[in-house]
Parts: structure tokens; sequence; C-alpha cells
């Protein structure tokens, strides 16, 4: 009942965690519907705060994750380092949560010029901070006996249940939809894929600490070689709106904004499937157009469900205690296994 713009808002509640991630998703489906081209800047900001989004949900993920295991301090340290990315994330978008910044056809606005010094700020402060959390963690030998050799899946038992991201990789399979099938120029950064071998809970808790270390050489290379441009496509003006400043000087662009967020606009008739490597794995959305202002069906693939879905395998022959472990090095999220 929600036309394509305005399907955008509920994205923001899938992942909470992952606001900006969950819009990127959508608006490269119904782009892809479109055939639409996204100016460069706007692929490079996207980029940028999609990986900034990543740390703030590894960081909360870590936190939360040690909390479960009674290792309270880390806490203190990563809320520290994720308050300080919401902080930068909402000078740019002006929400912390629910941002429905990245749109179809771009971004809502551009970035402000404080923006990018704070980021820069933050990357180069960044990989000491994670030296810290390792220092905490890695070789403490209540936290390796709590993690080590508990619910593990090999890598053939994660391919059968479809299992993506972080919880893949530590099995030691090598898929990220970011090399696989590149999106938003991702193609265009250098970075690497960590991986382990074990595919146990301590595995899980290494990868995602090496993805926060390459997530921030990804930042740090799009804020470094961020082009100009339009923040938005130029050439689409019945998909994307005018910019707030033409929007409050002119009638015309004000009726077009209207017409654009109330009506809608009108794909033509297709499906089309697109997908990102967000913070829990492989997010993707699949779009039926019938020509309509509204989609006709769509479907998302949500990792944190499909996951999930692998925890009776990940604890057959576990100790009750050790559940609470393997749930939480999946990392979930309800709203997204909800939807």
């Amino acid at each position: 009942s929600m036309t394509y713009p305005q399907a955008l808002t509920l994205t923001d509640r899938l992942d909470y965690t992952s606001g900006l991630s969950n819009n990127l998703a959508y608006c490269l489906a119904v782009e892809k519907l479109l055939e639409l081209k996204i100016p460069k800047r706007a692929q490079y900001l996207r980029v940028l705060m999609a990986e900034l989004q990543r740390l703030a949900a590894h960081l909360l993920w870590v936190a939360t994750h040690a909390l479960d295991l009674g290792a309270m301090t880390l806490l203190f340290y990563a809320f520290r380092e994720r308050e300080t990315i919401l902080e930068i994330l909402e000078l740019a978008t002006g929400a912390r949560l629910t941002p429905s910044f990245i749109r179809i056809g771009g971004l809502a606005n551009d970035i402000p010029a404080a923006f990018l010094p704070r980021v820069k700020a933050f990357v180069e402060d960044f990989p000491r901070r994670v030296d810290d959390y390792e220092t905490l963690l890695t070789e403490n030998i209540i936290w390796k006996k709590r993690t080590t050799n508990i619910a593990k899946m090999s890598a053939e038992e994660c391919i059968q249940y479809g299992v993506t991201g972080p919880v893949l990789r530590a099995s030691g399979v090598c898929y990220d939809v970011r090399k696989a099938y590149p999106y938003s120029s991702y193609e265009d950064f250098d970075f690497e894929i960590p991986l382990g071998s074990h595919g146990d809970v301590y595995d899980r808790y290494l990868v995602r600490l090496k993805e926060m270390r390459q997530s921030n050489r990804i930042v740090q290379q799009a804020a470094e070689k961020l082009p100009d441009g339009p923040f938005a496509a130029v050439d689409a003006p019945l998909v994307v709106p005018p910019a707030k400043e033409e929007v409050g000087r002119d009638i015309a662009a004000l009726i077009r904004h209207f017409k654009i967020m109330q009506e809608g606009f009108h794909p033509p008739c297709g499906e089309v499937y697109a997908s990102i490597e967000s913070s829990k794995g492989e997010l993707g959305f699949y779009l039926i157009s019938d020509g309509s202002n509204k989609p006709f069906r769509m479907r998302i693939r949500p990792p944190s469900f499909i996951n999930l879905a692998a925890l009776p395998k990940m604890i057959e022959g576990q100790m009750v205690a050790d559940v609470v472990a393997a749930i939480g090095s999946i990392d979930i999220v309800l709203g997204e296994i909800d939807r």
C-alpha cells in the first residue's frame, strides 16, 4: 500500500542497528528496476556511510556479546567509539538509528563541511581502539575457554544452511557480496576479507574484529578519494526530488517534491534482485514491478533470520550454558527476523 519512496522508511526498522545499510540494499533494487545511473560522489558517500554503519553494528555486537559472557569492561570501551560514529552519522543524516538518508537515485542531501574532518579524525584514531579490545579479550584465558570449540560449524554445513556474513567466513568460506558482486563502486577500494578456520564462537569474534579494521580502511579511502559532483542523479527528475534549497524558493520544485513523495513513480514491469554485504551477512531485496507506483511484490532476504536457522545445528551436543555464546556469535536483530 506504499509507493516506492514511501517504503524506504520501513527499511530503517529491519536491522535497526544498520539503517543506512538497509536503505542502500532497497535503493539498489529499485535503481536496478529503473536502470538509474548513480553519480560517483553519491556512490562513494554510500560506501563511506555503509562502512561506518558496519563499524557501529560490530561495536554494538562485541560489547553486548562480551557482556553476555561476563566480560563487562569492553562494553564501556566499544560504546564510546560507537557513540562517536553515531554522532558523525547524525551530523550528515539528522538521525542516529532511522536515517532514511540513502534515497532512490542517490542521497537525501550532500554532506556538511564538518563531516569529512570528523570522519578523518575518527579513522586515524580507531585502529588503536581495536588494539585495546584485543588486549582485553583476544588472549584472555576465560574468554577463550568460553568461546573456543563452541558452536562449531564446518564450511559445508554453513553452505547447506545458507549462512552468510561473518559466521560463514569464520568457517573459512571466502564469500562477501562486496567482492563477489561489487556494488556502489566497491571495486574501487582496497580491502581484504578476513577468514577463520575453525568455525567456532572464537573465530567469529576474530573475524569481526578484523572486519572492523578493514571497514576503517575503506572509510579512510572513501574520505580521501571522494570525488566532486552531484549527490543524486540529475537526469531523473521524475524519480529524484529537487534539493531542499530549491524547494524553498521555487513553487514548481515544491510541487515536484510533493508529487514524487506522495504519488511516487512508475518503474517498468520486471523483476530484480539486489543484495549487499550488511554487518550480519547478505541482505537482499527481490522486487516485482507491474508498472504501477507501488511494488507488486517485495521479498526481503534477511541474514539474521537465515543465520539463526542454523542455531540447532550449532548447539548439538553443547552445554546449555554455551547456548548464550552461540546465539551471541550469530549477531541477530529481531527486527530483521520479524520483518
